[in-house]
């Protein structure tokens, strides 16, 4: 490296991580800097879709083993992609080929993969560069350029570069970018994980184990089921990279990542709950899965005995909120990455490849600077400026989705359904439409 500076991260998520391992592994100086000292201070235990921007990522950013390790924890379960009624009626099967590829190259493919284990995989190999149980409070800037970080245990770290990865109530944004608003969409989600065993496999239709599935029902509301199925000879293990530890025990159904399982969300506008958002938030998982179980009352029975024999503990309140696009502003040694940013709805599975596509074009971007191949102002300045762009992009196109998949207009979703029927005995027509489905 011919310009030696030093990066410091806030925040060890998926993005943060991600950064690191491309930072450290050309050896540019990088610190993470996590407010968390556990694994259950901040991960759901549910799956996640690593689409071909995110799995190019992956791949260019973590080195060999660790890209390995990461394929080799990916569920099994197939990508194609199926749209039916809340009675299981198939509307569209998108198969796997049409949006992995024939071949399906594993950096171009789609993905799922437990969340816990994709943050084990990231933090593997960062001793002495991930430090955790560092609440970051706020930061000064010098004269000379340099940033000094202040943690809440009263200790400070300084670095010539900021990135901010603190997720989506950003301490880091809010003092650097206190305008960037982050907004209640009114929609809540309500999810939980089905234990699959030969036993409860066997109680569900192949389509639910297979691949994801949006369920669409008339109208008012919508529902995700994805199953998330292991290779025994490839799952986690308490003593590899991706397998439990000491923390699952708090949990063992919601944080144990080396069992398959369908991961359920059902979603709806506030009211359709019929309960105040005080009551809604303080209901326990017994509580928040039977009142779904009431709501999907009449729906096909495999749905319904998905919901009732999720376990309670699996089962979470997911408000949905969404970032406010701002303007590009000036840029400094200051800057911010995926949720910080760009935060959005979970409903096209496109935040944490957005955030993995940062993490990609940022340390590629530091890493020329550092080589003196770039000025360091003006490769973040191109890091924003393209980031800005698709980023608040794929927070529109989430908001959409969202909208669309609570929304109470009979019609709109009865055109839907047509359109969905027409797209499956038209094939070319529905390659067109649905070939970048889960890319952006």
């Amino acid at each position: 490296m011919s310009k030696r500076f030093r990066v410091a991260i806030v925040g060890g998520g998926t993005g943060g991580l991600c950064l690191a391992q491309a930072l450290h592994r050309a050896g540019v100086e990088v610190s993470v800097y996590e407010r968390g000292r556990l694994r259950t201070d901040r991960l759901q235990g549910y799956r996640v879709h690593i689409n071909p921007h995110g799995a190019q990522a992956l791949h260019e950013c973590l080195p060999a083993e660790l890209w390995q390790a990461f394929e080799a924890t990916c569920g099994t379960s197939g990508n194609s992609f199926g749209f039916v009624t809340e009675q299981l009626q198939d509307l569209l099967l998108v198969e796997d080929e049409l949006t992995s590829g024939a071949e399906r190259d594993p950096v171009t493919a789609h993905h799922s993969v437990s969340r816990i284990t994709l943050h084990q995989v990231l933090s593997a190999g960062l001793d002495g560069v991930l430090h955790l149980g560092k609440e970051f409070e706020r930061y000064e800037r010098a004269d000379d350029g340099s940033v000094t970080l202040y943690f809440a245990d009263g200790t400070t770290a300084t670095a010539d570069v900021l990135v901010g990865a603190d997720g989506a109530n950003s301490r880091v944004r809010g003092q650097y970018l206190p305008h960037a608003e982050r907004i209640d969409t009114g929609i809540r989600a309500i999810a939980g994980k089905y234990p699959l065993t030969e036993e409860t496999r066997r109680r569900l239709p192949t389509r639910l184990v297979t691949g994801p599935n949006n369920v669409i029902p008339p109208a008012g509301c919508g529902m995700f089921v994805a199953p998330h199925e292991l290779d025994a000879d490839h799952a986690p293990t308490a003593d590899g990279i991706g397998g439990n530890d000491e923390t699952a025990t708090e949990d063992a159904v919601l944080f144990d990542n080396t069992g398959s399982y369908v991961m359920w969300a059902y979603a709806a506008n506030g009211d359709r709950f019929r309960h105040d958002e005080a009551e809604l938030s303080t209901m326990d998982g017994e509580g928040l899965r039977d009142l779904v179980g009431r709501l999907v009352n009449g729906w096909h029975p495999s749905l319904r005995r998905l919901i009732a024999e999720s376990p309670a503990r699996s089962v979470s309140l997911l408000p949905i909120r969404t970032s406010v696009p701002v303007p590009q502003w000036e840029t400094t040694t200051i800057t911010l990455l995926g949720d910080a940013i760009h935060s959005m709805t979970p409903f096209r599975g496109i935040g944490a490849n957005t955030a993995l596509r940062d993490a990609q074009l940022l340390a590629s971007n530091l890493i020329a600077a550092a080589r003196g191949d770039t000025d360091l102002l003006t490769g973040i300045r191109d890091y924003e400026t393209q980031m800005i762009d698709y980023g608040f992009a794929a927070v529109r196109t989430s908001l959409r989705s969202a909208e669309q998949a609570v929304s109470a207009n009979r019609a709109g979703r009865s055109a839907f359904k047509a359109a969905l029927r027409l797209f499956s005995v038209i094939p070319p027509l529905k390659r067109k439409v649905f070939s970048e489905l889960g890319n952006k």
